[in-house]
């Protein structure tokens, strides 16, 4: 499979790239990896990059992007941070990404059985984390229905609002990123991963 260049990565339409990952996540499933060559994906991407999507996503050991979708290296912008939350910084690199660099999809990926999410469901304080956690507490208070421990499902559901939550935030708080998905440059879209089989649901 040959890496992005910039002609590919102009050619492609924000349902294209969506298609593209769709199609990665099939042969990640199946166990079955598009033939590559990364030392020449190295030695091209060397002279400059051209992904043509931006993925945020739990740094969940279990969660690599760029496994979970088969693509290679100067395919994807990867940011990672715990619970796949959004803040400043989040933003600045998808606009980059996306009004500077090129992408045509943006994608927050939650996943399940999310350790951060847990933590926040179950109001867990402690250093750093506290502040990161505050950023999932929104989808919690939307889930949560008492003050009781919540179920595993109610905690499943806590991560794909969180996903929803963080899509309104980038378009709120982002109007570059809004401004390109209105004018049809780029989509925004969300997804969760299954860590028990490899299959990624987009909603």
């Amino acid at each position: 499979m040959k890496t992005q260049t910039k002609i590919t990565q102009s050619n492609i339409t924000p349902k294209e790239a969506h298609q593209i990952l769709v199609e990665g996540n099939k042969r990640f499933v199946q166990n079955l990896k598009a033939q590559r060559n990364l030392q020449d994906q190295v030695l091209e991407t060397s002279k400059g990059q051209y992904p043509f999507a931006v993925i945020l996503s739990c740094i969940d050991s279990r969660v690599p992007a760029e496994l979970v979708f088969d693509q290679g290296i100067g395919d994807i912008f990867s940011v990672r941070v715990a619970g796949n939350i959004v803040n400043e910084d989040v933003l600045g690199s998808m606009e980059y990404a996306c009004k500077v660099a090129g992408s045509k999809i943006v994608m927050v990926m939650g996943h399940s059985k999310c350790g951060a999410v847990t933590a926040a469901c179950q109001n867990v304080r402690l250093g750093n984390i506290t502040a990161l956690l505050n950023k999932i507490l929104p989808a919690v208070k939307a889930i949560r229905v008492n003050e009781k421990e919540m179920s595993s499902n109610a905690i499943e559901a806590v991560a794909v609002k969180n996903v929803k939550l963080s899509i309104d935030r980038i378009r709120n708080e982002s109007p570059i990123l809004a401004d390109m998905e209105k004018e049809g440059h780029i989509e925004i879209v969300g997804s969760l991963y299954d860590v028990s089989n490899g299959l990624v649901t987009f909603f």
